[in-house]
């Protein structure tokens, strides 16, 4: 029992002769790595020289010098990872001819000819009659179909004058029956020139089903480069053009295979005799009080030749009598290839092949915008209106669920302002995520107006005036470049990886002296060192028991 700690314990001692070993080789290599390393004042944390109080005020500047450093690094990932895109102007301008012509949609104020139907006659015979003769009056499902056309504020009084109205007695659609009592596309463009030469109208315009009925169009693209018909239903032609447009696309352009009669058109200069010309032609006994209040003539929007017209939110107003000049300025975006890698979140906008719609070909924040108002107003009402775009088995709205698809339309405008308050559980916005296009165009317009002697042209023109006697009133419209070229904008890299790698080791060098060299360094003084030292020690140790195991050996012998 009398034995010492060590014949009572040997392990222990091991264990603590191990420890000190370990202690005094890693004392060791930080004395070895504060001599020889690279990064400034690290050397100043050894030397027996220097009182504790000195290596105290360093090893503290020496922290703050690395927290600085990190926290600014901190700040230099975050503006790489969120805000890794600039939108600056191109190095040179733009000619317009190396663009489409905008695309340009006329709707007419009246939606049908007298002759064909005559509401407020229809409507004031419709209320004077019972529910049963409503419901077997042949003429409902015109007047239900017209209603829809008629303007928001008209249509309330409408529905607070009289019973609540029926359902269609037909299976046909109303956008079937809005199609069959339009107003023909001659009675609407009279005349129309292009490029300064004289081209009938029917070459240059084709119907479109729009949110104010059938309209005619310019310069879009065919219902097959536009659409998927596939998913849409075949008995709703929402887009009657049909010429191919082969040699374009909205994010590469027109290709060297084109020429200047590929579609869509395009104008080779500024200025009107480049531009488009119309005469535009309406009736005054077709236009109904009741229905349309008191506008009179045509709206008309410019959009770009993928994009699909919606004319409720924003339009041009031309007047009869009038003639109305549109100077265009194109405002387009382009994004540069070094961004095709980065996801559409952190760039802001999607290529076309990025993002599917289930109706378009064509991706543009209006058309992903009008999409998602058609899937927000079927989950809203059951239903979706008549221009909107739908398969065969999603129902048509009827005229009595207007008020519920101007709520959710409303509604659906609300959402973003709702959803920040808390008020709406679900945003569609954020669901569609509807970003802008990586190749997008926008018009900035300067409009004028005068008014215009349509008598005094037609006689130039050595036509009879016979027409104003008949009620007919003219209107000039012409759309051209304001300029020869213009300014694009191009998104492109603001922090690439090699922008953010230069900036770390900029403020890796500024607040430590640290070079690539210097990091190297590091590694091997924490990995590469400790494992040569220790292998030495190894050996050292081995031959140490050699040296002990022979002379134990030659005692033994000795004895």
């Amino acid at each position: 029992m009398g034995g010492t700690f060590t014949e009572c314990f040997p392990w222990k001692m091991q264990i603590r002769r191990k420890h000190g070993t370990f202690r005094a080789g890693l004392k060791s290599l930080v004395v070895e790595y504060c001599s020889e390393s690279s990064v400034h004042g690290v050397h100043y944390f050894r030397g027996s020289e220097r009182t504790w109080y000195e290596k105290l005020v360093w090893i503290l500047v020496f922290a703050l010098s690395v927290g600085s450093c990190f926290w600014l690094i901190h700040e230099v990932y975050h503006k790489w990872s969120d805000t890794p895109v600039i939108v600056s102007f191109a190095e040179k301008s733009t000619p317009v001819w190396q663009i489409p012509f905008p695309a340009i949609t006329i709707c007419p104020e009246v939606k049908t000819s007298y002759g064909e139907m005559n509401f407020t006659r229809q409507y004031l015979n419709y209320v004077g009659k019972s529910a049963g003769e409503q419901r077997h009056d042949n003429g409902t499902d015109s007047l239900l179909a017209i209603m829809q056309l008629c303007e928001r504020s008209i249509y309330d009084r409408l529905l607070n004058q009289s019973q609540p109205f029926p359902d269609k007695i037909s299976g046909e659609s109303y956008g079937s029956i809005i199609r069959r009592m339009k107003i023909p596309l001659k009675e609407i463009v009279l005349y129309c020139s292009f490029q300064n030469s004289w081209i009938p109208c029917e070459q240059l315009f084709s119907y479109t089903m729009t949110d104010e009925g059938v309209c005619v169009t310019f310069n879009a693209l065919s219902a097959s480069d536009m659409l998927r018909k596939e998913n849409l239903t075949p008995l709703e032609p929402y887009l009657s053009e049909n010429k191919p447009s082969e040699h374009w696309t909205q994010d590469g352009g027109y290709t060297a295979q084109s020429d200047l009669d590929s579609y869509p058109y395009r104008a080779l200069r500024p200025g009107q005799l480049a531009g488009l010309k119309v005469v535009l032609r309406s009736d005054r006994r077709n236009h109904d009080f009741l229905c349309r209040g008191a506008l009179r003539g045509f709206k008309a929007l410019l959009h770009p030749n993928n994009e699909y017209p919606q004319l409720t939110s924003q339009f041009v107003r031309i007047p009869m009598n009038q003639d109305v000049n549109i100077a265009v300025k194109p405002q387009i975006i382009t994004t540069t290839p070094g961004l095709h890698h980065y996801s559409p979140e952190r760039r802001q906008c999607f290529f076309n092949h990025e993002r599917y719609l289930q109706f378009f070909r064509e991706y543009t924040q209006d058309n992903c915008e009008l999409e998602c108002l058609t899937n927000f107003t079927l989950s809203h009402c059951g239903c979706v209106r008549f221009s909107m775009p739908r398969n065969g088995t999603t129902p048509e709205c009827e005229t009595n669920q207007m008020e519920c698809m101007m709520g959710a339309e409303q509604r659906y405008l609300e959402m973003d302002f709702r959803s920040r308050r808390g008020d709406e559980p679900i945003n569609y916005h954020d669901d569609c995520n509807c970003l802008p296009g990586c190749a997008s165009v926008q018009y900035d317009l300067e409009i004028t107006q005068t008014d215009f002697d349509w008598k005094g042209w037609l006689q130039n023109l050595n036509r009879s005036t016979r027409s104003a006697d008949d009620g007919i009133e003219l209107a000039l419209f012409e759309v051209y470049y304001k300029e020869a070229q213009f300014m694009t904008s191009k998104r492109s890299e603001l922090y690439g990886l090699t922008d953010f790698l230069a900036n770390c080791g900029g403020l890796l060098g500024l607040c430590m002296g640290v070079s690539l060299l210097s990091l190297v360094e590091l590694v091997y003084f924490c990995v590469v060192r400790p494992v040569t030292l220790w292998r030495q020690r190894r050996e050292q140790v081995n031959e140490e028991e050699q040296s002990q195991g022979i002379s134990m050996v030659a005692r033994d012998n000795d004895n």
